[in-house]
């Protein structure tokens, strides 16, 4: 790594939560006037973080915290690397890794609702890491490399892999909790898991989990954008329509079985990578 890489390393670490903090607050924004309500301030993430932070420390366990930081560190390093166009395959190993100390973090406890919020999320890691991994071949297929600078190089990745771009759309909706895949966590009040998967986490530790969350969102959505990385302002528009559009389906339509998810996420995630893939070859011959 150069000194440039340094700084734009930190930077990304720096920027990427302001700008995940300003998206979360659009979308509950857009919630609130698609369900005819006015909503909160874009701001009120940030305030709420601020609020958790000021909050006194309460300890259920210290591995339960230890993961917390774990992930948080997690999705540091991912933006980070991103940022400097480093291996995607790398990228994706290190978020992965996160996720699975903020899985085993809420296992940890002994509260029922932390533990069924926990294994919930292990479904849906289940379902869209195989998907993450089908992304990757198609950019491999195409660009030759993991190598972020060479996927960026071929600059539309959208016109050669339209179906892989859905199935990472399918990954950004199931990885953020939106309806139909809202599982792990209560975002709609859902009474059997009161808060899921971070029911146990409050105050300070609360505020690193909706952090990490922040850095995993700016994450999911440069990927989408980078298949126009001709133009990535064109890039950014697209994911933060694919966004909208996944607030929309939020509102619209219902909490799925565990079972449909993971049998919906990979049929798609095959069928669609290898039509795909089986298009470019035959016409590449």
């Amino acid at each position: 790594m150069t000194w440039s890489d340094y700084l734009v390393f930190a930077a990304a670490v720096v920027l990427t939560p302001i700008i995940g903090g300003l998206i979360t607050g659009l979308d509950r924004k857009v919630t609130a006037l698609i369900q005819g309500r006015y909503g909160p301030p874009v701001l009120q993430p940030f305030y709420d973080v601020v609020k958790l932070l000021s909050k006194e420390k309460m300890i259920v366990n210290d591995f339960q915290i230890f993961a917390a930081y774990i992930y948080l560190l997690s999705a540091i390093l991912s933006i980070g690397f991103f940022a400097i166009k480093a291996d995607l395959l790398m990228i994706i190993f290190i978020m992965s890794i996160g996720l699975v100390f903020y899985i085993v973090g809420a296992l940890a406890t002994r509260s029922p609702y932390s533990q069924v919020g926990a294994q919930r999320e292990l479904m849906q890691m289940l379902a869209y890491e195989p998907l993450l991994i089908f992304v990757l071949i198609g950019m491999y297929y195409v660009s030759g490399s993991f190598s972020l600078k060479s996927i960026m190089s071929h600059g539309r990745l959208l016109l050669d892999l339209p179906l892989i771009f859905l199935v990472l759309c399918l990954v950004l909706d199931i990885k953020i909790k939106k309806s139909p895949f809202d599982f792990s966590t209560s975002e709609h009040a859902h009474q059997e898991l009161v808060r899921g998967i971070l029911t146990d986490y409050s105050g300070p530790y609360l505020a690193l989990i909706e952090i990490a969350d922040w850095y995993e969102l700016v994450l999911l959505l440069s990927m989408i954008a980078i298949f126009w990385s001709q133009n990535l302002i064109i890039g950014a528009l697209i994911s933060l329509l694919i966004l909208f559009l996944d607030i929309i389906v939020d509102n619209i339509s219902a909490r799925m079985t565990l079972k449909w998810m993971l049998s919906f996420s990979w049929i798609v995630g095959i069928v669609f990578t290898v039509v795909n893939i089986g298009y470019l070859y035959f016409v590449s011959r």
